[in-house]
């Protein structure tokens, strides 16, 4: 079983980072590490990855009906990053 349970109400997720920011460093190398286990478990979901300068680390989740969740990422270490995307996909 994967460690990110996706929620059949999910449309959509989106990861906003700065290409050469540090702050975005910890998310760069969490999509490294764990993009293919996001997508292994729900294929067909658009997982978006959204590079620009100077842009803050965040995650935002696209719910049925247009509900959207976002989560700021900055400062996270790894391990909290993943801590977040998970309580996100709770909501």
């Amino acid at each position: 079983m994967s460690k990110f349970v996706i929620p059949t109400a999910l449309k959509e997720l989106r990861f906003h980072l700065s290409q050469t920011g540090e702050a975005s460093v910890p998310l760069r190398n969490f999509l490294t590490t764990n993009y293919a286990t996001i997508k292994k478990g729900s294929p067909s979901l658009p997982v978006l990855i959204r590079e620009a300068y100077g842009v803050p680390p965040s995650v935002t989740a696209r719910f049925e009906k247009g509900r959207e969740v976002k989560s700021n990422l900055e400062g996270l270490d790894g391990k909290a990053i993943e801590s977040s995307l998970i309580s996100l996909l709770k909501n």
